[in-house]
């Protein structure tokens, strides 16, 4: 009994040292700009989620203009076959283009926390007779990606919206092959003539900042795109030595 009774104090320890942990990876601010929601990580407010009730904005008529998207595709240098992760997938803007660029054989698996997101994206892609690209009902901590199942993750504008940064990128790793790029499009925070709430933007520096604490190796920043940039990282191989 004395044996069963310290296995579990050790494991409550254990469970609330963890729990300590989570909580001191942010910090919440009393005053703080009104386009976020208060919580702070790594120095950076978190964004308010945009909601499916301004779903349109994503397919307004001039972003192609705005934002060069297919130029943005045409960069992330897909292959026939790829496996690629659409988190924040939304309307499935981008996993329509994503799931021609990676034909015959390969698929989009489109996450997002909204299932009336998800409604619109199947709507959209059974609208473009596109069968290769699967939904996905992720969560505020786990976008739910099978195992070490995806070439590429992109991640357009979203990133600076999660409520538990930390644990969604260590969740989305998970479901990353050794190898595998991680994509993060984000409107430029050191460029004040983008005309984006400061809270929506993100600086080169800050994403290496808040990546530098996983398993990845930065491999570029491609600035050709008017407002954002391509951040490139690639998850490290198990047998690397740093």
């Amino acid at each position: 009994m004395r044996r069963l009774f310290c296995l579990l104090m050790a494991a409550g320890m254990a469970c609330s040292a963890g729990a300590a942990e989570a909580t001191n990876r942010y910090e919440i601010r009393r005053v703080h700009d009104r386009d976020g929601i208060g919580k702070f990580y790594m120095g950076r407010e978190i964004a308010h989620v945009m909601g499916h009730l301004a779903a349109d904005w994503l397919e307004r008529t001039n972003r192609d203009e705005e934002e060069h998207t297919g130029k943005l595709v045409d960069q992330l240098r897909l292959k026939a076959g790829d496996v690629v992760a659409d988190i924040g997938c939304g309307t499935g803007y981008f996993s329509g283009r994503l799931a021609r660029k990676i034909l015959p054989g390969g698929r989009v698996l489109g996450v997002d926390i909204q299932p009336e997101m998800l409604q619109l994206l199947t709507n959209k892609m059974a609208e473009g007779g596109l069968t290769n690209v699967v939904p996905i009902l992720g969560s505020i901590t786990d976008p739910h990606l099978p195992a070490q199942s995806v070439d590429m993750v992109l991640m357009v504008d979203v990133y600076h919206e999660f409520d538990y940064p930390f644990e969604m990128m260590e969740a989305t790793l998970r479901g990353v092959k050794p190898g595998g790029r991680i994509v993060f499009v984000e409107f430029r925070a050191e460029d004040p003539s983008v005309p984006i709430r400061p809270v929506h933007k993100m600086s080169e520096a800050q994403v290496k900042k808040e990546m530098s604490v996983f398993p990845l190796d930065w491999v570029e920043t491609i600035g050709t795109l008017p407002r954002q940039h391509l951040i490139v990282f690639r998850k490290r191989h198990p047998s690397r030595v740093l």
